[in-house]
C-alpha cells in the first residue's frame, strides 16, 4: 500500500496548493482581510483562518488591524522577515530609489540629481550605492534585497536587459543593463521602459486599478506609452510597443535623438517647449514652465496645452487600435494639470471611434512622479514568487 502522503491528490498536497493559493493571493494583492482572501482564493473562511495561522507560526505572514466598512478586521500581508525589494528610476536627470515590503509597504526611498548625460557605469555605481545606503538605514542586510526593478528612459528588450533602440540613452547601448547591476548587488534585476513601468504602477496601484486594457500616457522631458493588454505588460517584440514620442509628426521637421525626423517628441519635448518660450520669457528650465503654467503664466499654459493636444492626436491612434478601458495620464507635464490633460483629451475623444456603452476615459495619474519608480518596485515585486515556506523564488518578469 502507498503510504506517501504528498502524492498528488493526497489531502497533504491540497493543503499544500491552498497554502500557495492563498500566498499568492495576499502578495498579488498586497494585503487581505481574511473575508477578502476567501473571496480572492475560492477557500471557505474556516479553511482560510486555519492556514494564516499556520503561515504566522511559520513565519510567511503577519496580521495588522485595519478598517473594512467601518468595523475591525485582521489584514493579512506577507511577513518583513521574507524580505525587501527596490524600484530604481533612473531619468536624464535625476535618479530614485525605493525600498519597499511585499505588502507594498514604502520603508525608506531617496532620489539624487543627476548630471546631463550621465555615465551607464558611475550611474549604475550610484545606484548600488544608493540601495546599500537604504538597505543600512532600515537594519536590513543585503541579502535581504530580493530582487530589484529598474526603469530607463529608453525602450528595453525585457528579455535582455538592453537599449533596444540605439542612441535614445547615450553611453547605455550594447550592455547587458541587468547582469551589470546585478553582479554588483548579488540579487536579480528586472530592466524595463519608465513608461510601461508607469502603466504597471497605475494599474496595480493607482488611477488604473480595475480597468483589463489601459493606456499610460508619460509627458515629461520626453514622451511615450506603456500599454497594459489583460493585465499584463505588453512590450512588443522587442519592447518598443507605445513609443508614440517616434511617431512621425512632421516629415520635414528636425532630426530626432532616434535618427528619424520630425518625431512627436521633437515637438513636445522639453527641448521643443522650452526653445518656443526662449524669445518671450528667456532661459527656462521644464520645472519652471510647470510651476508658471500652474500659476497662470500665458505662454507657460499655451506650450502645455498645445503639447497635450499634440499628443492626444498620436494617442487616439493608439487607442483605437486597442480599445482600452481608460488612459491615465502622468510625468511632470501632468502636474498641470487639466491644462495639459484637457487638451489631450479633448484630442484623444475626438479622434477615436465614440463608444456610448463604454466610453474611453481620459485622466490624471494619482501616483504622479512616482508612478514610474512604484512601477519599478512592481516589476520587483511581480518577478518574485513566495513560497508557503517563506522563501523567495526569482520567476520571470511579468
Amino acid at each position: 500500500m502507498n503510504t506517501d502522503r504528498s502524492t498528488p491528490g493526497s489531502q497533504t498536497s491540497l493543503r499544500e496548493a491552498n497554502r500557495l493559493r492563498l500566498v499568492d493571493a495576499v502578495k498579488r494583492f498586497g494585503g487581505l482581510t481574511q473575508v477578502e482572501l476567501a473571496a480572492a482564493t475560492g477557500l471557505s473562511t474556516a479553511t482560510v483562518s486555519t492556514i494564516v495561522k499556520e503561515l504566522i507560526a511559520a513565519g510567511v505572514v503577519e496580521t495588522h488591524t485595519t478598517s473594512r466598512s467601518g468595523r475591525r478586521a485582521q489584514k493579512v500581508t506577507i511577513a518583513r522577515r521574507v524580505g525587501l525589494v527596490a524600484g530604481v528610476q533612473v531619468g536624464h536627470r535625476h535618479l530614485q530609489v525605493t525600498l519597499a515590503d511585499f505588502s507594498r509597504t514604502v520603508v525608506a526611498e531617496q532620489q539624487m540629481p543627476l548630471p546631463a548625460e550621465h555615465r551607464l557605469d558611475t550611474g549604475l555605481d550610484r545606484v548600488a550605492l544608493l540601495i546599500v545606503d537604504l538597505l543600512e538605514r532600515v537594519g536590513a542586510q543585503t541579502d535581504e534585497l530580493l530582487a530589484v526593478g529598474l526603469a530607463l528612459p529608453a525602450p528595453v528588450d525585457s528579455a535582455t536587459g538592453m537599449i533596444s533602440v540605439r542612441g535614445v540613452l547615450r553611453g547605455w547601448d550594447d550592455t547587458h543593463i541587468g547582469q551589470v547591476l546585478s553582479k554588483r548587488l548579488a540579487t536579480p534585476v528586472f530592466v524595463e521602459n519608465d513608461a510601461n513601468l508607469g502603466a504597471l504602477a497605475e494599474h496595480d496601484f493607482g488611477a488604473a486599478r480595475g480597468a483589463r486594457d489601459s493606456i499610460f500616457v508619460r509627458a515629461s522631458y520626453g514622451t511615450g506609452a506603456g500599454l497594459v493588454l489583460g493585465d499584463h505588460l505588453h512590450r512588443g517584440y522587442a519592447g518598443t510597443a507605445g513609443e508614440i514620442g517616434h511617431v512621425q509628426i512632421t516629415p520635414d521637421g528636425p532630426i530626432c535623438r532616434c535618427g528619424n525626423r520630425g518625431c512627436l517628441e521633437t515637438v513636445v519635448g522639453a527641448t521643443a517647449l522650452l526653445e518656443m518660450l526662449r524669445t518671450s520669457h528667456g532661459p527656462l528650465t521644464l520645472r519652471d514652465v510647470i510651476a508658471q503654467a500652474i500659476e497662470g503664466d500665458p505662454g507657460c499654459r499655451r506650450v502645455v496645452a498645445d503639447a497635450g493636444a499634440r499628443i492626444g492626436a498620436a494617442v487616439a491612434t493608439l487607442a483605437t487600435g486597442i480599445n482600452p478601458q481608460c488612459v491615465v495620464v502622468g510625468g511632470e507635464l501632468a502636474e498641470t494639470g487639466e491644462v495639459l490633460v484637457g487638451p489631450l483629451r479633448e484630442a484623444v475623444l475626438r479622434h477615436v471611434v465614440p463608444n456610448t456603452l463604454a466610453p474611453l476615459e481620459v485622466v490624471v495619474g494619482e501616483l504622479g512622479t512616482r508612478a514610474e519608480v512604484m512601477g519599478a518596485v512592481a516589476l520587483a515585486l511581480r518577478s518574485t514568487d513566495v513560497a508557503s515556506d517563506g522563501s523567495a523564488v526569482q520567476g520571470f518578469a511579468p
